[in-house]
């Protein structure tokens, strides 16, 4: 029996051995898998922490550009307010002497709302059909309602006739350099304001007796349209060419141009055949005044924000239009 014991020994001690050098490596190899998988676990996390910051990025990105875009096509900073210093140094060398400038205010003696410093001047195109006009029928008697520095090019085209301004902007009006005798400017104050167009318009058209197209009665009118204090010049002469371009109209409380189209197309039929030309006829109001008292049938034609027509004088007619096509006022 002894020998028995002493052969199985040693096959004892083999199984010994060999389990802890097994569990061993097992376990030098469990750090490193385990350090594998922590690895790849931060990288995931640091990929998904990584996508929104980026969006944040390129977000905020987006948001810059759009406002420097919108800071360069503002029409505050482009649009509207570069226009208004420019003109006041277009004007040419000749007109180097200033013209006195006489106060006058049509209507109430309240004190008016002070117009904006606004401007809008007119395309290439638009004053192209003014001056081929003022071309053709010079020398004439030129009446415009309003001012820009443009009008000067007319008034030096219409040298030998008269040229007559009336503005309501006084810093404007006040920088004009003018050396001709038969240009005026006039310095007006509007106290009708553009909110009130539709109540004067229904007015007109229920008080046909007192907004007659007779130029006589136009100083002694009733009618709240016109404008009755302006130069006695104004009411003299027989106008061949008005552009009505002012006031600026351009706001519910700042002085609209429905008194400047109604006296226009009063003191056209004076004479003979006298062109009236609208800026602006994009607007309601310029659109509404136009067709009521100048008439679509007396339209020659249009071009951009213009619209030209003419109009002929002497006539007996109690109406601004036909009834069939145009004004309901007068019978």
């Amino acid at each position: 029996m002894p020998p028995d014991v002493l052969h199985f020994r040693p096959l004892q001690s083999p199984l010994v051995q060999f389990s802890p050098q097994f569990t061993t490596r097992a376990q030098e190899n469990q750090p490193c898998i385990h350090k594998y998988w922590q690895g790849m676990k931060g990288m995931n996390l640091t990929k998904k922490k990584l996508i929104p910051i980026l969006v944040l990025i390129l977000s905020i990105i987006s948001i810059l550009r759009l406002l420097s875009l919108n800071v360069k096509t503002s029409p505050f900073s482009t649009g509207i307010y570069s226009l208004s210093p420019a003109p006041q140094h277009s004007c040419s060398p000749p007109l180097s002497t200033c013209n006195k400038i006489a106060s006058h205010a049509p209507g109430s003696s309240e004190q008016p709302r002070k117009p904006p410093n606004i401007t809008t001047t007119l395309t290439e195109k638009e004053f192209k059909v003014l001056s081929d006009l003022i071309a053709l029928k010079s020398p004439c008697n030129l009446l415009i309602f309003g001012f820009q520095p443009q009008y000067l090019i007319l008034s030096s085209m219409n040298a030998a006739g008269s040229t007559i301004f009336l503005d309501d902007d006084p810093d404007k009006i006040s920088k004009v350099r003018i050396n001709s005798n038969n240009t005026h400017i006039y310095k007006l104050e509007y106290n009708l304001p553009a909110k009130e167009a539709f109540k004067l318009l229904k007015h007109a058209r229920k008080n046909p007796s007192a907004c007659l197209p007779n130029p006589r009665f136009l100083q002694k009118s009733k009618c709240k349209l016109a404008l009755k204090n302006l130069p006695s010049q104004v009411y003299e002469k027989n106008w061949d060419v008005m552009v009505v371009d002012g006031p600026g109209g351009d706001s519910p409380e700042s002085p609209g141009r429905m008194g400047s189209i109604y006296t226009a197309s009063v003191l056209a039929r004076a004479g003979n055949t006298s062109d009236v030309v609208v800026h602006d006829v994009d607007r309601m109001i310029e659109k509404w005044f136009s067709w009521e008292f100048l008439c679509d049938e007396n339209l020659l034609y249009s071009k951009g924000k213009l619209w030209h027509f003419r109009i002929r004088g002497h006539s007996n007619s109690t109406r601004f239009c036909p009834a069939e096509v145009g004004s309901t006022i007068g019978k």
